[in-house]
């Protein structure tokens, strides 16, 4: 099968040179020295101030909620994964939706100050697919607005403009390192924050607020990442530039294979910062023909992935009434196609065919 995704396994000499070094020292967790140099080798690679690694990117957010202190209302997307929202649901806080751009979308900065109110605390944008979301005008908003700026950037890894990283902006931003990521640590995440103060107090509140052995500081929760995840980070960053490489050769591929046909829509890219090649999204003209692509695919043993679906303001459980079109619709027409670094020009070339096949018929 051909799913959507493929975790890269670095080769297993790489990896046990790490592996040997917490075998050697006898530290499995706890800021072991494996995770103090990946987050070291984070920092310097996506230049960025702070970065706390942790067990993954959910609590990521979870604990950069509590850090803030945001509180009651929480403006974000319905068209994110469900982590984004439920994340702030079971921190008791109230994810209110402001529906998306067609085009890019991510959040659609025109409706955010229409979903103010005085129980607002924070804006929760996503870069979604690793497209990046219009910063300065979020920022402008948040500061006009005494708003607290958040970005989930989980799928935002390596994304710049120029030489700043979009990870630079709002008043934090959260990455998530699961195996199906373009860099990732099997499970796990990280905290990018730019003050000494902010963290410290984080990475005191990853380790249940434990200051030293016999003292406690703070409110806390354990969401460390352990030095096994830390390996195998290390040992992914070591070959992820090369690994880019083969993304953007293969996302060109479809690009070029789908640019200006009339039956699907591509998303638009923000072309003020760089590409990570994570995802290639294409939008079918409805959900039938969404299905029946899907079904030619499935039949050849190809599995893309509606990513995302359903949009995120038709889940009961997370008690929001009002109506996202775009999103709605978005949801029931977007499909992701496999998008990985060795997708081969023959298997990739078989994908497009049968995309092109089945708008044809």
């Amino acid at each position: 099968m051909i799913h959507v995704t493929k975790t890269y396994f670095p080769p297993r000499e790489k990896l046990n040179r790490y592996i040997d070094r917490i075998y050697d020292s006898g530290w499995m967790t706890n800021n072991g020295q494996l995770v103090l140099e990946l987050e070291s080798r984070l920092r310097d690679f996506l230049g960025v101030p702070f970065v706390v690694p942790v067990a993954n990117g959910t609590l990521a957010l979870q604990v950069v909620y509590r850090l803030l202190g945001i509180k009651n209302e929480v403006i974000t997307t319905p068209f994110s994964f469900i982590a984004t929202s439920s994340s702030l649901l079971w921190e008791h806080l109230t994810p209110v939706f402001a529906d998306v751009d067609p085009q890019t979308f991510n959040i659609d900065t025109d409706l955010i100050e229409k979903a103010i109110t005085p129980k607002t605390s924070a804006v929760l944008p996503v870069h979604v697919f690793g497209n990046a979301c219009n910063v300065s005008v979020l920022e402008d908003i948040c500061r006009r607005n005494n708003l607290k700026l958040v970005f989930d950037a989980a799928h935002a890894f390596s994304v710049a403009d120029g030489d700043r990283n979009i990870l630079n902006f709002g008043d934090a931003s959260i990455l998530s390192f699961h195996a199906t990521k373009i860099f990732h640590t099997v499970e796990g995440g990280a905290i990018i924050l730019h003050t000494e103060e902010q963290y410290r107090q984080a990475k005191l509140m990853i380790n249940f607020g434990i200051s030293d052995y016999d003292k406690v500081d703070l409110l806390g929760i354990n969401c460390k990442m352990n030095e096994f995840q830390a390996a195998m980070g290390l040992a992914v960053l070591d070959d992820f530039e090369q690994l880019n490489l083969q993304r953007k050769s293969v996302w060109e591929r479809y690009r070029n294979s789908f640019i200006g046909n009339p039956a699907i829509r591509l998303q638009q890219v923000n072309g003020k910062f760089s590409n990570n090649y994570s995802y290639f999204p294409v939008v079918f003209r409805d959900e039938a023909q969404l299905l029946h692509a899907k079904r030619l695919m499935n039949s050849e043993g190809i599995s893309p992935r509606r990513y995302f679906y359903p949009s995120l303001n038709l889940l009961g459980f997370l008690d929001h009434t009002g109506s996202c079109p775009v999103s709605e619709s978005l949801s029931n027409r977007i499909l992701c196609l496999p998008m990985f670094y060795d997708l081969d020009e023959t298997t990739q070339a078989r994908i497009i065919q049968l995309v092109k096949d089945s708008i044809s018929d």
